[in-house]
């Protein structure tokens, strides 16, 4: 694939990427970090092809290391109204805003921009071909995972611990076994189908 190539002028970079579009339970959680041109984080990839312990050891870099980073989300509620796609988008335009500098670009994981007044692109697999994407995508890979880790405490029996709300058999057993919790987007049709069976959610 061609490498991307950061266009000139640019001082101030920011790379924005999203985790938790395809589960059936919790937030969509996205980053959006800026990093310096000289930095020396090592191991800067797609979340996806690092084990826990590398994405929590360059986790610690990135966050020693960016110029600034910030976390955006949207909630299960705004997921179900607007869908998520435009959740997503919510939620990138968030963590952009949150940063304590003000991007001259914003390269964003996918092919769909928010909607903002940043100058930006949209690269596909950008996760595994910028940087300051690659940064992005373990941040909130790793904020995601600990939140589900905690939710998998207040809601035992899912499995949250392990599949971070994804629909593994497991998760989709205890969904017919014990219904949907607060957390579950009822919006997605796994969950929808178990609150139109007799079994009446338990939370």
């Amino acid at each position: 694939m061609t490498p991307w190539v950061r266009p000139s002028g640019i001082l101030c970079l920011a790379g924005v990427d999203e985790v938790g579009r395809g589960p059936l339970a919790g937030d969509v959680v996205t980053a959006a970090v800026i990093l310096p041109e000289n930095h020396q984080i090592e191991g800067l990839a797609d979340s996806k092809v690092l084990s826990a312990r590398q994405r929590e050891n360059v986790y610690e870099d990135i966050v020693g290391q960016a110029q600034c980073w910030a976390v955006g989300r949207a909630s299960v509620e705004e997921i179900d109204r607007f869908n998520i796609l435009q959740a997503t988008l919510m939620a990138m335009r968030r963590a952009v805003l949150s940063l304590d500098l003000k991007p001259d670009y914003v390269v964003v994981d996918g092919n769909r921009l928010p909607q903002w007044e940043y100058a930006s692109e949209a690269i596909v697999k950008g996760d595994g071909r910028v940087e300051v994407i690659s940064a992005a995508s373990i941040i909130a890979k790793v904020v995601r995972d600990a939140e589900m880790l905690a939710l998998d405490s207040q809601y035992p029996g899912y499995g949250f611990a392990a599949n971070k709300g994804y629909g593994t058999p497991q998760h989709l057993e205890a969904l017919q076994r014990l219904g949907p919790t607060p957390i579950h987007r009822r919006s997605f049709a796994p969950v929808s189908n178990g609150l139109n069976s007799e079994q009446a959610p338990l939370f």
